[in-house]
């Protein structure tokens, strides 16, 4: 080998190392910080609990099981975004956002416990889902009654509450009162987008079919604008932040998201039930429209299409089921292009982060949460 091919290898070797290393320190961030935000997670619920007991003891043991649900797995993702967009926009009080950080891991608690009953999900974290939960109680106490329809019911009311409390955390916080003012309006305003994603993410899949761009909407409200946007958004407005940060932070987000959300994708269909929580296969059993879908049935010849109709939306997914999937996920292309799409998407937020004025202890972080998108296994 020649010096200067032995140069090129040696460069190669550096800068892998290089993004192992930025991908191992975010993963000790989110890491340290997953378990700061649990403790405070786990106050807030208890004295939750403790309060609810004084008035309806159904409520305080339901809150009681939120608490295992909330604490059963998770990233704390969203909270690390809120944090971190607090801290990087100028934000100096970390003990106050930290516990305000709570909030909007209440408010993704509060979506899931209303997603799982839209996606009939039995598992969540390896945790029985709320209303599976309560669906299996009232088989016990009312066996003669509409038992799934009681654990629906008791898990949309439960939800309700966990999202009121999620909003009720930020009221409190003791931050700038114009600033807390306008960051319960950006909640408002993230729910609102996240109900949008999320009937188009249904309305899509009782179609049976999407284009690529209808998938791309769907995730830019039900996951850019929830999961990363809005997060980064709610901590740099209790920071004082104005519009320009925050045009520029969205700038960032909306791409890294929707690679978040690819992400998703791909694990849903080829990450086991282990590493994900969720039951496998869930995803082709609900008959989900992806970009891997989108993709796939693009590329699909009539034979691999023959396959596809027998196995997608089919409610009792076999081992080969699930194999024969992935097999046409992958011959057809789709999941290379979504990996490529989900690393380009990557580049265009770094490329807009670069532009921020913000702090380079903030830009760090970006820079690294923005790769972990999408090399990520949980």
């Amino acid at each position: 080998m020649s010096i200067n091919n032995l140069q090129k290898e040696n460069n190669k070797f550096l800068l892998f190392f290089l993004f192992k290393l930025s991908f191992m320190d975010i993963q000790k961030i989110l890491s340290e910080f997953k378990k700061k935000i649990d403790l405070e997670i786990k106050d807030y619920l208890n004295k939750a609990v403790k309060e609810a007991r004084k008035k309806d003891y159904l409520i305080s043991e339901a809150l009681r099981y939120v608490k295992k649900f909330v604490l059963s797995g998770g990233k704390r993702l969203r909270a690390a975004m809120m944090y971190y967009g607090y801290l990087s926009t100028g934000g100096k009080e970390k003990e106050k956002i930290l516990k305000t950080a709570v909030s909007i891991e209440l408010i993704h608690a509060f979506l899931l416990i209303h997603d799982d009953i839209i996606d009939r999900d039995e598992k969540r974290h390896g945790t029985n889902t709320v209303h599976f939960r309560y669906q299996k109680l009232g088989k016990r106490i009312f066996p003669e009654s509409d038992y799934r329809h009681f654990g629906s019911s008791m898990a949309i009311i439960i939800g309700d509450m966990v999202g009121a409390i999620g909003s009720k955390i930020i009221f409190n916080s003791g931050f700038n009162t114009e600033n807390v003012f306008r960051a319960l309006t950006k909640l408002q305003e993230i729910i609102s987008m996240t109900v949008i994603g999320e009937s188009k993410d249904i309305y899509m899949d009782y179609k049976g079919e999407a284009t690529e761009k209808e998938v791309l909407q769907m995730y830019e409200y039900k996951t850019a604008k929830y999961t990363i946007e809005g997060p980064l958004h709610l901590g740099a407005i209790l920071g004082g932040a104005g519009g320009k940060i925050l045009k520029g932070l969205s700038a960032f987000a909306i791409p890294v998201g929707i690679a978040f959300q690819i992400q998703d994708d791909i694990l849903g269909v080829f990450g086991s039930e282990k590493k994900t929580g969720k039951s496998e296969g869930s995803d082709i059993r609900e008959g989900k429209q992806t970009i891997l879908v989108v993709k796939a049935r693009e590329k699909m010849n009539p034979g691999q299409k023959k396959i596809f109709s027998g196995i997608f939306g089919k409610k009792n997914l076999t081992r080969k089921d699930i194999e024969d999937f992935r097999k046409i996920i992958i011959d057809t292309g789709a999941l290379e292009y979504s990996k490529n799409f989900a690393k380009k998407l990557v580049i265009q937020g770094k490329k807009e982060m670069e532009k921020l004025e913000i702090s380079e202890s903030g830009k760090d972080f970006m820079r690294g949460i923005a790769d972990y998108m999408i090399n990520r296994e949980l």
